[in-house]
């Protein structure tokens, strides 16, 4: 896994055809899955609360300041 997906803890999303628990435009959280990574998936906490494996394709990483992090965190 590159350095840059390392250091992002969350991504946004940018496509959720078939997948009626994903909100384009929307930031997700991401939870580590070095096997999943390997298998160009990412395991994400998404509408239902739940974390599951989407196809990383649907998202970009984003980094976001500290406060941010900090906040969505606690949200969910």
């Amino acid at each position: 896994m590159s350095e840059n997906k390392t250091n992002h803890k969350f991504v946004l999303c940018i496509e959720n055809k078939d997948c009626e628990d994903l909100d384009k435009r929307k930031i997700y959280q991401v939870i580590a899955d070095h096997k999943a990574e390997n298998e160009g998936y990412l395991r994400i906490i998404d509408e239902s609360g739940d974390d599951y494996l989407y196809p990383e394709s649907y998202f970009v990483y984003i980094k976001l300041p500290a406060k941010a992090e900090k906040a969505l965190k606690i949200a969910i």
